[in-house]
């Protein structure tokens, strides 16, 4: 899928920088309120699997993976972490990747194991479907930082995916979806539209004009999802770049 789309978010960048997921950060960090800190779990729990893939890639096992990550989290979640996020940090992404390298510089993990819950609030993770997942990774010579980077960028397309299915599920477009959700790869072609367009009762043209419309939304919500996690509007381009060639990597 290509990356290129040329219009950008509307308002003023005081604007767009309250529906970042830093906008989610600070508010938890400065005013500690309960909408707030359920928001950032939510942020956690979108995106738990990078850092435990980046945490796996360094050398830890399962279990310790597992404590090390949700002991992170525990972490993030509380209020005097966060009073030190400044939006100045620019990438979401960057941001918690060096709080979890920090935070694996301070740990020990005999430690962590005695402290697994300790009480504080934890992010549900699944913690087999993390192995099954990790098994299917690239195990050639893949840094920790470039695990990192592609399964944080799969995590966005797996994002947007789900917010295009949603919306054509409330339009009461489920079964359209599910038989044009193959074609959001650029390599497929007009001469694959003759099975969809019979199974839809529609022409192969517009089964055509109907996969375009799907690729062009589906590339404005991944393009939402990445200006979630940066500070302005101005760094979305250079951002979507960088992700889209650690999936290539």
């Amino acid at each position: 899928m290509s990356s290129g789309m040329k219009h950008g978010p509307s308002g003023a960048n005081e604007k767009w920088f309250t529906t970042t997921h830093w906008s989610v950060v600070l508010a938890a960090g400065r005013t500690g309120s309960p909408d707030a800190e359920a928001a950032l779990e939510k942020l956690c729990q979108d995106y738990w699997y990078p850092l435990y893939a980046y945490v796996r890639r360094r050398g830890h096992g399962p279990h310790d993976a597992q404590d090390l990550t949700q002991g992170f989290f525990a972490t993030v979640l509380e209020r005097n972490f966060l009073g030190s996020a400044e939006q100045t940090k620019g990438k979401f992404r960057s941001f918690l990747l060096g709080a979890l390298n920090n935070f694996l510089s301070r740990q020990r993990q005999r430690a962590l194991a005695g402290k697994r819950g300790g009480g504080k609030l934890m992010v549900p993770l699944d913690e087999e479907s993390a192995e099954s997942l990790y098994a299917l990774e690239d195990s050639s010579d893949t840094s920790p930082e470039r695990a990192f980077e592609k399964r944080w960028a799969i995590t966005l397309l797996e994002k947007a995916f789900a917010s295009l299915r949603q919306e054509f599920d409330a339009a009461g477009k489920g079964k359209m979806f599910e038989s044009l959700k193959g074609f959001l790869s650029d390599r497929t072609g007009s001469g694959d539209y003759g099975s969809a367009a019979a199974e839809l009762g529609m022409t192969p043209n517009a089964v055509a004009v109907s996969v375009h419309r799907l690729r062009q939304r589906y590339r404005e919500l991944v393009r939402m999802e990445v200006g979630h996690t940066v500070a302005s509007p101005g760094e979305i381009e250079a951002e979507m770049r960088h992700l889209f060639a650690a999936l290539g990597q």
